[in-house]
């Protein structure tokens, strides 16, 4: 059995209700963010308003704010969510940037059975998304982990938006993980997950958060573990080229890291040098540390 594949509306929203209730599951939606300030506030809201307040498919809405320099927290906090600077979760435990640094945090101040990530970064989405993620964990209890694929617009094709998947993710996984070949959108921002096994997980704290739990999860549970859900179209903010660079060097850290390369260390940082122009190089550390499974401090 491979990885299933279903679409946003293979159920209606009360079966979902009706089955979060029968199995008494709550659910998060964890949004990490930093510098989301223009986009982040209608992600809240409009959550909030259609499955918090019209209906009770959404329990909280949390935001955890990851060294913004903006208005983010101000911009989320307004909007109705419960925001949380990342560096101040369990201080104890340190603080590290990263989208995954984040993501791992929120277990920390979450209580839903299971959590949404979504991105806040969105700028062409619907609020279906959110059912959408959920159908597959509420009505399978094989499955341990969601994610989402939809059309991905840009100016000169659908594949414009979605440059480390192409170039990175889906060469890595036909080498080195081929069970994962079925997915759609492995770097996907919006996905759901089990709490208990995503506690029970090594976390990245950069960009690799959601190709390394793919990798866990299809190693340890299998195929079957795993569901991928259409949800249309999504858009969001594209980053720099240059950027991007930092991004593709964690994803292959972590993956690496996962064939069993000696070379990586998942405890420090990897000096990324790029050049702009001539022999004159722009050198960069790229973090690829990984946190422990969250579970031991729960």
């Amino acid at each position: 059995m491979g990885i299933r594949a279903a679409h946003w509306d293979d159920w209606t929203l009360e079966r979902l209700l009706d089955a979060k209730a029968e199995q008494r599951q709550r659910v998060s939606l964890v949004v990490p963010a930093r510098n989301e300030a223009a986009t982040v506030g209608d992600v809240v809201t409009r959550v909030r308003e259609t499955l918090m307040e019209t209906v009770d498919l959404v329990d909280e809405i949390v935001v955890i704010d990851s060294d913004s320099v903006d208005d983010t927290y101000a911009v989320a906090t307004s909007a109705g969510a419960r925001v949380h600077r990342a560096a101040e979760i369990r201080p104890d435990l340190g603080t590290h940037p990263g989208k995954g640094e984040a993501m791992w945090k929120s277990l920390f101040v979450t209580t839903g059975d299971l959590v949404v990530f979504m991105d806040a970064d969105l700028h062409d989405w619907d609020t279906h998304f959110v059912p959408g993620l959920l159908g597959p964990l509420l009505t399978d209890p094989a499955v341990q982990l969601v994610k989402g694929f939809y059309d991905r617009p840009g100016a000169d094709g659908p594949l414009e938006g979605g440059r480390v998947t192409e170039l990175v993710a889906r060469p890595l996984i036909a080498l080195l993980f081929p069970s994962l070949g079925e997915l759609v959108q492995p770097l996907a921002g919006e996905w759901a997950v089990r709490r208990d096994w995503f506690a029970s997980l090594s976390v990245p704290t950069g960009y690799a958060v959601e190709l390394a739990a793919l990798v866990d999860t299809v190693r340890a549970r299998g195929p079957e573990a795993i569901a991928q859900v259409g949800l249309g179209t999504r858009a969001h903010r594209h980053q720099a080229l240059r950027d991007l660079g930092g991004m593709a060097t964690q994803i292959l850290a972590a993956a690496l890291a996962r064939a069993g390369s000696a070379a990586i260390s998942a405890t420090g940082d990897v000096v990324l040098r790029q050049y702009l122009r001539g022999l004159e190089p722009l050198e960069r550390a790229v973090p690829v540390l990984e946190r422990e499974p969250a579970e031991g401090w729960l």
